[in-house]
């Protein structure tokens, strides 16, 4: 069993379950070595796989189910003893179902689903846009940050009270480019900026100058100049001659190029000849298609590019920084639908900053609704103990009972000592620098402190969702320690199989059988052939082979396992036959009595059966080991419950 197949039908199932009122009767039903189990969390998980299943709803089903119920407790007790609940690999499933577990409960839409609709958004329009930047580090102290904000802020002051914006764009700014372009980016659209400059420009109006916006690479004012519908792609082919110190030269043989263009020599061998893109010259200067901004660097050639009309159509002569150009247009491609490019713009949203400064920002949020505050003399404390230890993963903290408290969070206060017991446990090895690693490890503690705080929250409203948590925590479990205590040892325990396979000989008795070999084709004239090759007594080769559909060497088959074999008379040779319009011809080589089937021949029987004689014969040792108590009042109440109407 696939154990993401096991989990899509939760999935499902949870939805179901989420509609279901709970009736809470808050009684045990039973125990498994002393755990109690609630009559609650019985009838939630019955009315759940039992959807609309009225008939279901018997002593009978309810009896059964309880019994499955109680083996299924007994084997998560199992995996609990094995301690396959503090495993990493555990830890780390559990924590990505529980994240989707969250998101409907969650008041913000998905980050990824909102940030892929709003780049498709921007995608839809072009904006041309100016900008002014003063230049700030990341990691910039926060005097430096202040200083470069207030020279910033001064200048959107001068901007709102009347000054040029590209005159103090060529004055002030510290994009190098501003100097001769007035900080003119030109036509852009989505996935080309850095996201918050991107944020900012597509929220700002024409005309107008947007708020001071912070980037990675400082802090900007945005002017939109433009706003226009997409224009969607071009693909194009161009002839190249790039720019040299001969440019007289370069300029008399492009317009030479043009004018045989013009007599009628064909694209591909001028191109060939000519054109000084090694890439392309051989394919006929074919490019990969583009949108706006993509040739930024060479504003003429994506204003050429965009300003063909008709696929066939050849550009004039014209000059860049790159060199003498000449364009013929192959196609125009719109913006496609939403639904068409969803999955490739969500691939490309998810490997852009954007989703890391949203989730950045949801946690920012997440912390001031619980209430999140840091304590100074904590967080100093914390910090000053990181030394070189922590690279080889065995630092020790120095006080580690400390009372001193290290932030708040729902007005409870989270002392030291608690941050070091969890940073003992989560250390690893690394090469990161001792003051760099304990900040990472700092806000992963507080990033799961706010994680608990919102799950419990999501309880305390939300009483079915506990039983969602529990049943995806204890599904994985189920899955592990099935796996390690019968599916692995069933499937791999060749002596085992055979003892049982001799033990049970009665179960692998089988009728009238065939030893054949099957080869299908839509094509009669390739069976014809393979038949006379088959009937010469010649060898089949690879080369054969390949010409069919399929090939089934030969095997053993039984009566309704084959629908070709079903079609045909049980005798030895050679017999063809057609089924849905495939041709098939059949080889056999002999038949087989009725009677016990060999041990290979039953090998996929015996380990299903043994698998199943090894889960019956642990759930007996389990029962010993782990006694289990029933509340047989409360367990009537549960049927009574369950078959009201």
């Amino acid at each position: 069993m696939s154990r993401y197949f096991l989990f899509f039908i939760l999935c499902c199932l949870s939805l179901i379950a989420l509609c279901q009122p709970q009736k809470r009767l808050s009684s045990t039903l039973f125990s498994v070595a002393g755990v109690p189990v609630s009559t609650d969390e019985f009838i939630y998980l019955f009315k759940k796989n039992h959807s609309g299943k009225n008939p279901d709803f018997t002593k009978e089903k309810i009896d059964d189910y309880f019994n499955l119920f109680i083996n299924f407790k007994l084997k998560v007790r199992a995996a609990h003893e094995l301690g396959l609940d503090t495993t990493e690999k555990f830890k780390k499933e559990l924590a990505s179902y529980i994240n989707e577990l969250k998101k409907p409960y969650r008041t913000g839409k998905d980050v990824v689903d909102y940030l892929t609709k709003e780049a498709y958004d921007h995608l839809s329009k072009e904006i041309k846009a100016s900008h002014i930047l003063i230049q700030l580090k990341p990691d910039a102290p926060a005097e430096d940050s202040l200083q470069a904000y207030l020279r910033i802020a001064d200048i959107r002051k001068r901007i709102m009270t009347g000054e040029g914006f590209e005159k103090l764009a060529r004055e002030l700014s510290e994009d190098p480019s501003a100097k001769y372009n007035g900080g003119n980016l030109n036509y852009f659209t989505a996935l080309q900026m850095v996201y918050p400059f991107e944020e900012a420009a597509y929220k700002t109006a024409v005309g107008q100058v947007s708020p001071i916006v912070r980037t990675r690479f400082g802090y900007h004012l945005i002017k939109v100049d433009d706003i226009r519908p997409s224009r969607g792609e071009v693909e194009v082919s161009h002839i190249l001659l790039r720019a040299s110190k001969e440019e007289a030269k370069a300029k008399s043989l492009i317009f030479e190029i043009d004018e045989q263009l013009k007599q009628g020599r064909p694209w591909e061998d001028l191109c060939k000849q000519y054109s000084e893109d090694t890439n392309t010259k051989n394919m006929g200067g074919r490019l990969k298609p583009f949108g706006i901004g993509v040739f930024a660097s060479v504003p003429e050639f994506e204003a050429t590019a965009f300003a063909l009309s008709k696929p066939g159509d050849i550009s004039d002569p014209f000059q860049s920084d790159v060199g003498w150009h000449i364009i013929r247009l192959e196609k125009k491609i719109p913006l496609a639908s939403y639904a068409e490019i969803e999955a490739a713009l969500k691939k490309r949203v998810m490997r852009d900053e954007r989703v890391k400064i949203k989730e950045t920002a949801a946690i920012a949020q997440h912390k001031k609704d619980f209430g999140f505050t840091e304590d100074p003399i904590g967080k100093k404390m914390v910090f000053a103990w990181a030394d070189s230890s922590l690279q080889n993963g065995k630092w020790k903290f120095k006080n580690v009972e400390s009372k001193q408290v290290l932030f708040s969070l729902q007005g409870r206060p989270i002392q030291i000592s608690e941050f070091a017991r969890w940073a003992e446990q989560h250390l690893k090895k690394n090469t990161q620098p001792p003051a760099e690693y304990i900040r990472q490890l700092y806000n992963s503690f507080i990033d799961e402190q706010v994680d608990q705080a919102e799950e419990e929250k999501i309880i305390n409203e939300n009483p079915g969702f506990q039983y969602l948590l529990t049943e995806y925590r204890e599904g994985i479990l189920l899955f592990d320690v099935m796996e390690k205590e019968v599916w692995n040892k069933a499937s791999t325990d060749t002596l085992g199989q055979k003892n049982f396979y001799h033990h049970y000989l009665d179960k692998y008795k089988a009728g009238l059988r065939v030893e054949a070999r099957i080869f299908s084709t839509p094509d009669l004239s390739i069976l014809k052939s393979l038949k006379k090759k088959i009937e010469n007594g010649d060898t089949l080769q690879a080369s054969d082979l390949k010409k069919f559909k399929s090939v089934q060497n030969f095997r053993t088959y039984e009566k309704g396992e084959s629908k070709v074999l079903d079609k045909i008379n049980w005798v030895s040779g050679l017999q063809e036959t057609e089924t849905d319009k495939v041709y098939s011809l059949v080889e056999v080589r002999r038949l087989i009595e009725p009677g016990i089937k060999s041990f290979e021949d039953a090998r996929a029987r015996v380990i299903s059966d043994y698998q199943d004689f090894l889960e019956k014969s642990w759930i007996s040792l389990l029962r010993k080991k782990f006694p289990v108590s029933i509340n047989t009042q409360n367990k009537k109440i549960v049927e009574t419950e369950l078959q009201k109407k």
